[in-house]
């Protein structure tokens, strides 16, 4: 049974991109469940059960060497992250997350600017297993190349929260396609051509040869010239397809990965589950990133706004209809980090009121006492004795 998911998201796009103007809409097309992976009913599922107007959020490592790509070809990084309202701070912060719409902004932005069609491949091109942080552990362990597909396929969303992988097997070729949700009638083309060739030398450097693919699919037009294309993929590269996709040969899949630990790979999925638990309501993001923002000093509803691509009006009303607030939701994470840097001694309250955001000391120390009934030299003073009891 065929059948087709359709999902409204917010109308964050790239303005240099015209097929994303406007209310962006994607859809999954779900072939035969015979033909469905265990990894794919995983992420259409999470679909399913996705909230309208949340937004997609990808880890800030996928601009690791965008500094560097930028650069190459003539251009300002920090003017362009400018343009794009994307924090300057996510070009050395690989683990904190920015919205996917942004990053789209981005490189159709750079590519328009520097008159580079390929400036997404460029960027996949210094990029690699090591970006995906750790799901990369996970891939890198397994098996064959085979199961390290499939543990991509299921983890991938953990890296990049609207892409997914879908594997597919027809006598001795397999297919694999990405999806991107969000773009109207699909993701831009430097995203698009981003993931495709990061998935490539994500599974080049799982073989440590010279792999090449069998074709690559792209479903846009070609660019003005091929060249690069051929030299990046190495194999027959097919613009206005009917997929994004790279096919290799099923004997490929059986080829073991000689570094591999199987029992190592059981042990970082277990961990990788437990950090997949996480909710993708807003509140639970923002508390994500006032977690990541706070011990930097630049934890401001302005600053979690712009890694939402959104402005801090919507910031107030996604929170107020999960029935919380930003002040709520920074109280309480202040507190939680304040117990933990008051405890530790060698660390100055003035460094400690700069980190949390307050004007000055004395103003961390009301906010101190009103929320733990005490003063931070009585906290201090307790938690020694705590300790001394726990020695003796």
């Amino acid at each position: 049974m065929n059948w087709s998911i359709y999902l409204c998201c917010d109308p964050l796009s790239p303005a240099p991109a015209r097929q994303c103007i406007g209310l962006s809409c994607a859809y999954l097309y779900l072939s035969a469940p015979e033909r469905l992976t265990d990894r794919d009913r995983c992420f259409t599922f999470r679909d399913i059960a996705r909230k309208a107007g949340m937004t997609d959020l990808i880890r800030s490592a996928c601009l690791t060497h965008y500094a560097e790509v930028a650069q190459s070809v003539g251009l300002d990084p920090r003017e362009m992250l400018r343009k794009v309202r994307l924090p300057i701070s996510c070009l050395a912060r690989p683990d904190i997350r920015i919205a996917v719409a942004s990053v789209r902004r981005l490189l159709e932005a750079s590519a328009l600017a520097a008159g580079i069609d390929e400036f997404g491949l460029r960027m996949a091109d210094r990029g690699g297993l090591s970006n995906l942080g750790p799901v990369a552990l996970i891939v890198r362990e397994q098996p064959t190349i085979g199961t390290a597909i499939e543990a991509l396929s299921r983890f991938i969303h953990i890296h990049h929260e609207g892409m997914g992988l879908k594997v597919e097997h027809d006598d001795n070729v397999v297919t694999i396609s990405i999806t991107l949700r969000g773009g109207r009638p699909r993701a831009p083309r430097q995203s698009t051509e981003m993931a495709l060739g990061s998935l490539h030398r994500i599974i080049q450097s799982l073989f440590g040869s010279d792999w090449r693919p069998l074709d690559v699919h792209l479903m846009h037009s070609p660019p003005r010239s091929r060249r690069y294309y051929r030299t990046f993929f190495g194999c027959n590269v097919i613009f206005n397809s009917e997929i994004d996709a790279i096919l290799l040969s099923a004997s490929d899949l059986d080829r073991p990965i000689p570094s591999a630990h199987p029992l190592i790979a059981d042990y970082l999925q277990k961990r990788v589950e437990a950090i997949d638990t996480r909710s993708g309501h807003w509140d639970d993001k923002v508390g994500e990133l006032v977690r990541a923002l706070l011990p930097s000093g630049e934890c401001t509803i302005e600053r979690v706004a712009e890694h939402l691509a959104c402005d801090r009006r919507t910031v107030h009303r996604r929170l107020s209809e999960r029935g919380t607030s930003f002040s709520l939701i920074l109280d309480a994470e202040r507190s939680d980090l304040a117990m933990r840097l008051v405890e530790d001694g060698d660390r100055q309250l003035k460094e400690i009121a700069g980190l949390f955001g307050f004007s000055a000391q004395s103003a961390m120390a009301r906010w101190f006492r009103g929320r733990f009934g005490c003063s931070i030299t009585q906290w201090r003073s307790a938690d020694r004795q705590r300790a001394a009891i726990a020695r003796w």
